[in-house]
């Protein structure tokens, strides 16, 4: 090899080398833990600086913290991310139900515990589906923690509940004869499945790994036990609907509302009620389903993002 060619391609090699080292993850700021609560391992995923203002991302079912990875390196540039997972999911510990009560009221109870055991004095609340009972029971147990709420497909009002969830109600009703009814309708592949496409016009926007990592831990021993005695507790929610409405219109936090239409499970009218309880709400029906973030992640990084940056000006 000629002289200049050997300076051309050492060249080649310093640009490529200088312009890998200026190449930055932007997932480098997760990092991924554990903590002790009532002798249960709660595993939680935290970015974003220690001293920014704090958002707490609540999951919904049969998911886990998992569910906000493609979200969080989109805001831990300015906030503070804390995402749990509760006992029974993820990677946190999943006693059997002889061990743990698998009542939303005790995930609330650990779940507040494990805020005040990270020092979370204030926050912003960011519930989706099974996040909503969780975080409203924090919300009303300790209402000077909770600076604003961002709701994604997490239902407070009976007219958000779809046809679906009459199956659901006969479980509710008569648990013993209606079981297998309820895993077919609920914890089965298809359900689980079907949960993330809803009735999406663009299925290929959908990786099928999410349903069925979630049916794997659907399938995990112990774990329709755990999830048959939780969704048996699920009435408690919507019978606490009206306590949950009176708090959001006597307090009117800050809300935004990011809600996917293509969701099988919750109507597009559970988002738009949230109006009547908070006339202030910033409401936003997007081209998703019920996980949203598998199709609009850009989409709700802005308008979360926006939201955050003027709840600095709210005075309350």
């Amino acid at each position: 090899m000629s002289i200049p060619a050997t300076l051309a391609l050492s060249a080649a090699c310093a640009t490529v080398q200088a312009s890998a080292q200026e190449l930055r993850s932007s997932r480098r700021s997760i990092s991924y833990h554990a903590v002790e609560i009532r002798g249960l391992k709660i595993f939680y995923r935290e970015a974003g600086p220690a001293d920014a203002p704090t958002v707490l991302l609540l999951h919904g079912f049969p998911s886990s913290s998992r569910m906000w990875e493609p979200l969080l390196p989109l805001l831990a540039d300015k906030y503070h991310l804390i995402a749990p997972d509760y006992p029974g999911f993820g990677n946190s510990s999943a006693p059997p139900p002889s061990g743990f009560a698998y009542t939303f009221d005790n995930i609330a109870g650990v779940i507040g515990e494990f805020t005040a055991k990270l020092g979370l004095s204030r926050y912003v609340l960011f519930m989706q589906d099974y996040g909503g009972p969780v975080g409203f029971r924090m919300a009303l147990a300790h209402p000077e923690r909770t600076s604003a709420i961002i709701i994604q497909n997490a239902v407070s009002h009976e007219q958000g509940l779809s046809p679906l969830w009459e199956a659901r109600r006969r479980y509710w009703a008569d648990p013993a004869h209606e079981l297998e009814a309820l895993k077919a309708n609920f914890t089965s592949l298809e359900a689980t499945r079907q949960r993330h496409l809803g009735s999406s016009p663009r299925p290929e926007r959908y990786d099928p790994d999410t349903w069925t990592d979630e049916y794997a831990f659907l399938t995990r021993p112990g774990q329709a036990e755990i999830q048959t005695a939780l969704f048996l507790d699920y009435r408690t929610n919507v019978a606490s609907y009206p306590k949950w409405q009176d708090w959001l219109r006597k307090t009117r936090p800050p809300t935004l509302v990011v809600w996917g239409k293509y969701d099988p499970s919750f109507a597009v009218a559970g988002a738009t009620t949230y109006r009547d309880d908070v006339p202030e709400a910033e409401v936003h029906i997007l081209e998703a389903g019920h996980f949203a973030l598998d199709e609009a992640t850009d989409e709700i990084a802005s308008l979360v993002r926006d939201f955050l940056a003027r709840l600095d000006g709210h005075k309350g």
